[in-house]
């Protein structure tokens, strides 16, 4: 707990820190003087000004957020000799570049955390895959439980290398939103028997990436083998007679090539009633025996699913994923590029109704994340960070008032007509900017509470 409210509090705080720093900087080189810079909002827990005539740095006690305020005579009287320093007094340009440059910074921290991450480097899980779900895309591509996804293509000739089980989902995910086929080729798991085969996830005649969508393609966890790990004194398992180490070969006459697959057959087990007893066939040091399972009911999502009370698959093949210097800036770029036209066209179909509200999340949520990927390690804490601060820098580019680009687009206006948005429709445009934030923020925590409580 206390790890996750530290992640927390550090995440805020160096995306807050640059975003608004990015806005300092560019108005001090255009010559506006600055009168504060804050993190967060509210009380004031710390403060330092250097002289009375310079910038007051503060830090207040509401963390979610943070705001550089300018010499601006439309917020107070500004004395004749300083009048060249007033914000409103700028160029339409420089004006422009101060505002942009708050979510340029975060985009310009992104590539720098994906970099740093990319030169680390990171254990991820092997492009082995699991068994494909029954009936799936993947099934009918005829992908088998421990091919090796090593590079895909578009379309079957310009091929990318697949690095790790995440190069591959990041390729599914663009292949979908793009309406478009994902050819992979496949080999065993030391590089023989080189084939390919084709997702058609042209046909899935739907954009929006769920668990549901995902079970359609049928490519989930990664190839694990089906060994038993640790047995539940007391559970269905240990009733059983099954052990740590025990490799699973057959349920009922099925073969069991995978962990994905024993696990697809336990959990159906008790989706039409109350289980009948499975029986096993398993190899233990080289011995072959059956023993009868009987497994236990749970709900889950308030569906039936069978569990017999046991840890099962040994954890997947690592692989270490890093860049050299070049390579790694070059990626950490094209990463960056890519996650803000993602997040863009989330942000376009929730508004259209063709992506669910339910991909919105909140501190709660980044706050869960944060926490989680720091125990993982600094790769995974930055490569996170990164993807905060991409759709920190996206959100705020976004043309609603309240934010950079609401303020952007006042600033197109005036460039098309060659005079400002009045006062009173900049009044109007702010006060439907609140509400319109105000709602975003509300869904997004509901939907950090609901995740929360399994509602989701």
């Amino acid at each position: 707990m206390i790890t996750t409210v530290l992640a927390f509090i550090l995440t805020l705080g160096v995306l807050i820190v640059v975003h608004e720093y990015g806005h300092y900087r560019v108005a001090v080189a255009c010559g506006v003087k600055v009168l504060r810079f804050s993190v967060g909002f509210g009380r004031v827990l710390w403060r330092r000004q250097a002289t009375p005539d310079s910038t007051e740095f503060v830090i207040a006690a509401l963390p979610f957020g943070g705001y550089v305020r300018m010499l601006d005579e439309r917020e107070a009287p500004v004395a004749p000799a300083e009048r060249h320093l007033a914000f409103n007094r700028q160029s339409l340009a420089r004006r422009t570049v101060i505002v942009a440059a708050g979510p340029v910074a975060n985009l310009l921290l992104a590539v720098l955390l994906y970099a740093a991450a990319n030169w680390i480097g990171i254990d991820e899980p092997k492009a082995l895959l699991g068994a494909p779900v029954a009936g799936s895309l993947a099934e009918r591509a005829g992908v088998r439980a421990g091919d090796w996804a090593r590079a895909s293509s578009s379309d079957g000739s310009d091929w990318r290398d697949l690095r790790s089980m995440t190069d591959l989902r990041w390729e599914i995910t663009q292949s979908v939103l793009r309406g478009e086929r994902l050819h992979l080729m496949l080999s065993d798991a030391a590089g023989r028997g080189e084939h390919s085969a084709v997702l058609e996830l042209d046909t899935l005649g739907t954009r929006e990436i769920d668990a549901q969508l995902m079970r359609r393609i049928g490519l989930g966890a990664p190839f694990a083998e089906p060994v038993m790990g640790e047995v539940k004194a007391g559970g269905a398992a240990s009733k059983a007679g099954l052990r740590a180490g025990d490799r699973v070969l057959r349920v009922d006459g099925q073969p069991i090539v995978d962990r994905s697959r024993l696990l697809e057959v336990i959990r159906a087990s008790a989706a039409h009633g109350e289980p009948p007893p499975m029986i096993w066939r398993i190899d233990r040091a080289g011995q072959t025996l059956e023993l009868t399972v009987q497994p236990a009911v749970a709900f889950e999502n308030e569906k039936r699913i069978g569990r017999i009370e046991a840890y099962i698959g040994r954890p997947p093949q690592m692989v270490l994923v890093r860049y050299g210097f070049f390579e790694g800036l070059s990626q950490a770029v094209s990463h960056t590029w890519d996650m803000s036209a993602l997040t863009l066209r989330m942000m376009g179909r929730m508004v259209i109704g063709e992506a669910s509200l339910r991909n919105l999340s909140g501190p709660l949520t980044i706050a869960d994340y944060a926490g989680q990927s720091v125990r993982l390690g600094l790769a995974y804490y930055l490569g996170f960070l990164a993807v905060v601060s991409v759709s920190l820098g996206v959100l705020n580019l976004l043309p609603l008032p309240m934010l950079d680009g609401g303020h952007l687009m006042y600033y197109l206006f005036e460039a098309v007509t060659g005079r400002p948005v009045s006062e009173q429709w900049l009044e109007r445009l702010q006060r439907g900017g609140v509400a319109i934030m105000l709602l975003m923020m509300s869904l997004a925590l509901y939907n950090d509470v609901a995740r929360l409580l399994g509602l989701h």
